[in-house]
């Protein structure tokens, strides 16, 4: 079933217009079908915050057929904001005592602006600290996206992420290395995911952090693993609700921290992500804008448009896949009537059952 919009959240309508369903909540009370409460942690800076929010709205409101789904968003008030996004927030988001109050079935915690390398002295990581304590006591299951893994694995591990000599940027192929889980049941066993990251978690510390990988790549290591339990904590460091555009985004917005003196290097293009065609599109606005600069001209106009004619998705539909698994599986270990962690009968400490297979 939809997601449900209980609230007048901008990104119901932008939703609504891609063709995804969405229910009006004077219809989904008519419904004999069970809610699922899933909290977004948005972390994200003022210029992601918007797309971020939809990137995992889509993921939720195609995933699964068997449930309405209210997502809550909410964020951290130590982040700092702009007039124009505190306000946004205010409107729009929940305040973290109301979703503490009220209860979630799951939680989605995105990553965040860094400034600087060691996490325990960015805005967010005490706050941040805070709520996955109580995520970890009181929500049935939390998928941490990216930077949000290398926060987790670090303060609840103690495995910090190993800066990388060159950004980990673009698609990759990856493969599912344990196919008896159910988040990747059915699923390709060969697929792609984005990543846009400096740093990473090794292969070697998930191992030693006790967690069961589920999918890896021979170029970029883990992408998605588990708590011991299988449930409790999903992680993620990949992108694989990005959008098809969102990789160019990024890339243009290096290319105009160059052009503005901000950065010194032409930035790289993603990995395996720019068609032929379009990388020489690409480098012909470079030998432009390096004229423009060289003759202290107006920066040349970028051809986001026509390059994003052409771009192809090759890792959504198992996107969707994977979260749709994980929403069936929230959905059969909670209770109908109170959002608690585990239903009664089931073991917290392997709730999937996966010792008996």
């Amino acid at each position: 079933m939809p997601l449900v919009a209980h609230n007048d959240l901008p990104t119901f309508d932008r939703l609504r217009a891609e063709g995804i369903r969405v229910l009006p909540s004077d219809r989904a009370l008519h419904q004999d079908i069970r809610e699922l409460h899933i909290g977004l942690l948005n972390m994200m800076p003022d210029a992601a915050l918007a797309a971020t929010e939809r990137q995992f709205f889509r993921l939720i409101g195609e995933s699964n057929p068997i449930a309405q789904f209210y997502v809550h968003p909410f964020t951290l008030p130590e982040l700092e904001r702009s007039t124009e996004a505190q306000a946004y927030i205010e409107r729009y988001y929940e305040p973290l005592e109301t979703i503490k109050t009220e209860g979630l079935d799951a939680l989605i915690v995105t990553g965040a602006n860094v400034i600087g390398a060691e996490l325990a002295n960015q805005p967010f990581w005490e706050p941040l600290k805070g709520v996955m304590a109580w995520a970890t006591e009181n929500v049935t299951s939390t998928l941490c996206s990216c930077l949000a893994t290398h926060a987790v694995l670090q303060f609840h591990y103690g495995q910090k992420r190993i800066p990388q000599p060159d950004k980990t940027w673009g698609v990759f192929s990856h493969r599912v290395v344990d196919s008896t889980h159910p988040l990747v049941n059915d699923v390709n066993t060969r697929f792609d995911v984005p990543h846009s990251r400096w740093n990473a978690i090794t292969r070697q510390q998930f191992d030693a952090a006790g967690l069961r990988v589920l999918v890896e790549s021979d170029t970029v290591g883990v992408h998605l693993a588990t708590s011991a339990d299988g449930l409790r904590l999903i992680f993620s460091q990949g992108h694989p609700e990005y959008d098809t555009i969102s990789l160019l985004k990024e890339y243009k917005r290096e290319v105009m921290l160059y052009a503005d003196g901000n950065r010194t290097d032409y930035p790289p293009f993603p990995h395996d992500y720019f068609p032929v065609r379009d990388q020489a599109v690409l480098n012909e606005y470079r030998i432009r804008l390096e004229a423009a600069l060289k003759a202290g001209n107006a920066v040349p106009e970028f051809p986001e448009s026509l390059v994003a004619q052409r771009l192809d998705n090759t890792w959504h539909d198992t996107a969707e896949a994977v979260v749709g698994n994980w929403m069936g599986t929230v959905y059969q270990v909670t209770h109908s009537d109170r959002r608690i962690p585990f239903m009664e009968g089931i073991d917290p400490n392997d709730p999937l059952g996966l010792r008996k297979r």
